[in-house]
């Protein structure tokens, strides 16, 4: 068992505890307040004058797909061969050794999303992992947590340049109702064959896409412009199919619609360059602008392209943009926990969930904060 006592501690379940403890057991949170009994024998951890956050969870990665440092040989996350492969499976190409994985953590990111990339109109299955472990299969912690799809630049890009469809965004999704309604007749003959006992020879894309439609799973659907994210909406309508709106770069002009459908947004990577039209209007205002028209908003990397141990220091640029502190708080830990489907385990400091924890010498949000000490599971990977 551990303790870690004095700290100043932000649950964010609740209010801020000053001078607070956590009792750590069996890899979980067993107590946490200012004035819980701290049991002969434990392992003390002073954090008097420090914070005690949350570990911190990324929405949006590549991390373990693609590596840091390589070229080719490290880039397995986009199958540029066909532009429907929702049967691919993350989890099949996932470097637990990746030098990302282990600055992550270095830096308090204990959790990430991380998954295929845009090129295709379906990407395949994304995973919730953690940032530590000898095998991927130790640091999973839900498998999969969406499918991955993506409108506008990139699938026209891709498979433009190789004079195939889909060029157009009509194209795209055209593509992506066609592959929808393949799968509902698929999963109606499967249902009728298995009534009657009969053989029924399956197809893996199709299995892929049944947790989509019997709303187990969503789409995290890459859409950057507006017109793409009201596409995703409107598809999400006629299916009645779950979506998380990843990427949301102009989703402050149409705030109020993503509002009314529900959609949760994870928005970013926004300290990159507009290095393509859809990032035109790209602006640290659009998490703050998104919270306060009621969406539920996580803040992501999609590292490589930024690093995602410098999650916080885009949370801070999002509030100097405007975006309340306590909601930039919630976009780098409980929100993302909620939105991929694994808030019972993290995300909060509560009793019962995993002690996934990060001691800071002062505010997260502080451009000068440091990491002093990270726990996953609660083993410390930072001394």
């Amino acid at each position: 068992m551990k303790a870690i006592i004095n700290g100043k501690i932000y649950t964010m379940a609740g209010e801020i505890i000053e001078g607070g403890s956590v009792l750590i057991a069996d890899g979980k949170i067993r107590e946490v307040g200012a004035d819980i009994q701290i049991p002969g024998g434990v392992e003390i951890i002073d954090a008097g004058g420090k914070i005690v956050f949350p570990g911190i969870i990324d929405a949006h990665t590549h991390l373990g797909i693609g590596e840091d440092g390589l070229g080719w040989e490290g880039r397995d996350y986009n199958e540029m061969s066909d532009p429907v492969t929702p049967h691919l499976r993350a989890i099949d190409a996932i470097n637990p050794r990746e030098p990302g994985l282990k600055n992550a953590r270095l830096n308090g990111v204990t959790t990430v999303a991380t998954g295929p990339g845009s090129a295709n109109v379906l990407g395949g299955e994304s995973v919730a992992i953690k940032t530590c472990g000898r095998t991927v299969d130790e640091m999973i912690i839900k498998n999969p947590i969406g499918i991955k799809a993506a409108l506008g630049e990139n699938p026209k890009a891709v498979y433009g340049e190789k004079n195939r469809s889909p060029q157009t965004r009509m194209a795209v999704a055209a593509l992506l109702r066609e592959y929808l309604i393949k799968a509902q007749d698929y999963l109606a003959e499967k249902e009728l064959m298995e009534e009657k006992g009969e053989h029924f020879k399956r197809d893996l894309k199709m299995e892929s896409l049944i947790p989509v439609l019997k709303k187990e799973l969503p789409l995290k659907a890459h859409a950057h412009r507006a017109d793409d994210i009201m596409t995703i909406i409107r598809i999400a309508r006629e299916f009645d199919i779950k979506v998380t709106l990843e990427h949301c770069t102009e989703g402050h002009q149409i705030a109020e619609e993503i509002a009314r459908s529900g959609f949760p947004a994870i928005v970013g990577p926004t300290l990159s360059g507009k290095t393509k039209v859809e990032l035109a209007d790209q602006s640290f205002s659009t998490p703050g602008i998104l919270a306060g028209a009621g969406v539920r908003v996580a803040i992501m990397s999609d590292h490589p392209v930024v690093p995602t141990e410098n999650l916080p220091v885009y949370a801070a640029l999002a509030v100097k943009a405007g975006m309340p502190e306590e909601e930039a708080l919630k976009a780098i830990t409980i929100n993302p926990a909620i939105i991929l489907g694994i808030d019972d385990r993290v995300g909060s400091i509560e009793p019962g969930k995993d002690a996934d924890l990060a001691i800071f010498d002062r505010h997260p949000l502080d451009i000068q904060a440091r990491v002093e000490r990270v726990f996953i599971n609660g083993e410390e990977v930072v001394d």
